[in-house]
């Protein structure tokens, strides 16, 4: 009977969260058997498991020993949910949650050196879009969630936004400055149709004329045109959109339900046409999957009328790191060593690191190699560094406004005080 593989040098065992597999004396089951539950991937979805958040101190996980075919509890015909508790053959499909979320402040402030802004602003906590490499999922483990599924399906809205982000300009010590609006996690994903926090902070930003910059991945940042437009005019609003790959296939379990790589070079058009500068971000950059489309994505993107382009190699800081290598084992496993030897080269032998110098760019053969591609196709296609749009914006026609709401908490008191006559 056959022994358990060895896992290529450089790369995790597929499922790091599983029991460990039976001592070499022990050859009562085999690799076929040893199934893990949660490495099923599944549909609409980026990451491949719930893993725990580096602050729980219980991690649970499901595996099939063997005995009997595998089944998922509450999972209907084909995959479907299913009330009736009965098993199926496929996962269950997994319900996005929104908890609405009363905030404290708004405003977020950062010094790093590699950032062209000091200023950002969250609406959303978690992203629907599901990106596997996104660099804020280890966010979620600060609320006592995973920063796997639950990252991309238990959401948090923060409604009072608008009126703190009003209170902030009001404020006699706010200097006026760029915000960027989603650099967390996406500003138009799914949920803002219903919820319209972003038009809303938008529209505040536009009507005190401080100058704001947006990157998404959501062909719904069309809907703001009028806004962007005509802060556009003003030199107050700059946006990017990010295309890691042309391959539909592959961005489809890269980054699941987030617009397609064609609907968002059609929303760099559409950008352009009505006078907003726009930029192409590629990111990341992923050795042998997004990494042969650099070029191509240039060019693409440069033709529908985006002005600058920018690039950053694949983060896998904490939680990242193994979701990425659950994602590479369940969608690409024949290459899933050569991607990650490929990343640790650029990481001086690890997986991350977070030095300001080099965390956006990498370091050794390869990351200069991808540097020089990428400067080559800038100089070929007349682009710049779309970082230096920024430097463009003006925040000279600040406005302060006028009228604050009160803070929410304070305004419920006064309403229960009232009703008491």
């Amino acid at each position: 009977m056959p022994r358990f593989p060895k896992f290529p040098e450089g790369i995790a065992a597929p499922f790091p969260d599983a029991p460990q597999p039976p001592a070499d004396d022990d050859l009562t089951l085999t690799p076929a058997l040893y199934l893990h539950r949660s490495q099923v991937a599944l549909k609409g979805r980026g990451a491949v498991t719930n893993l725990r958040g580096r602050y729980e101190s219980v991690s649970r996980e499901e595996f099939d020993d063997g005995w009997e075919p595998v089944r998922f509890a509450g999972a209907g015909q084909g995959g479907q949910d299913s009330d009736e508790g009965g098993g199926g053959d496929e996962p269950p499909r997994l319900k996005t949650i929104v908890t609405e979320e009363t905030a404290k402040s708004i405003i977020s402030r950062n010094t790093s050196p590699d950032l062209p802004f000091s200023l950002s602003l969250n609406p959303y906590r978690g992203c629907e879009h599901g990106c596997v490499y996104c660099f804020a999922r280890p966010s979620h483990s600060y609320l006592g969630l995973s920063p796997g599924l639950d990252f991309e399906s238990r959401l948090t809205a923060k409604t009072n936004a608008p009126e703190l982000l009003l209170r902030e300009l009001a404020k006699p010590s706010y200097v006026p400055d760029t915000i960027t609006v989603g650099i967390n996690t996406d500003a138009y994903q799914p949920i803002e149709r219903e919820l319209k926090l972003t038009r809303r902070l938008l529209q505040i930003l536009h009507d005190c004329g401080n100058p704001v910059a947006l990157i998404t991945k959501s062909s719904l940042i069309e809907r703001d045109i009028d806004l962007l437009a005509a802060m556009a005019a003003r030199r107050q609003a700059i946006a990017a959109v990010t295309i890691t790959t042309l391959d539909a296939g592959i961005a489809r379990t890269l980054e699941p339900r987030a617009a397609t790589p064609s609907r968002r070079l059609r929303v760099i058009r559409t950008l352009a046409e009505a006078g907003i500068p726009v930029s192409v971000s590629i990111a990341p950059v992923i050795p042998f999957i997004t990494e042969p489309d650099l070029e191509r994505v240039m060019e693409a993107a440069i033709e529908a009328g985006a002005g600058q382009a920018g690039y950053i190699v694949l983060r896998l800081p904490w939680e990242v790191s193994p979701l990425f290598r659950q994602w590479l084992q369940a969608h690409f496993p024949e290459r899933a060593a050569r991607v990650m030897n490929r990343i640790q080269d650029m990481r001086g032998g690890k997986d991350y690191d977070a030095d300001f110098a080099t965390r956006m760019r990498g370091t050794g053969v390869w990351a200069d190699l991808l540097h020089q591609r990428f400067e080559k196709a800038s100089k070929r296609l007349g682009i710049s560094h779309r970082n230096r749009a920024f430097a463009t914006l003006d925040a000279s026609q600040f406005r302060r406004p006028l009228a604050v709401p009160a803070p929410r908490e304070q305004a419920q008191r006064n309403s229960g005080q009232l009703d008491l006559f």
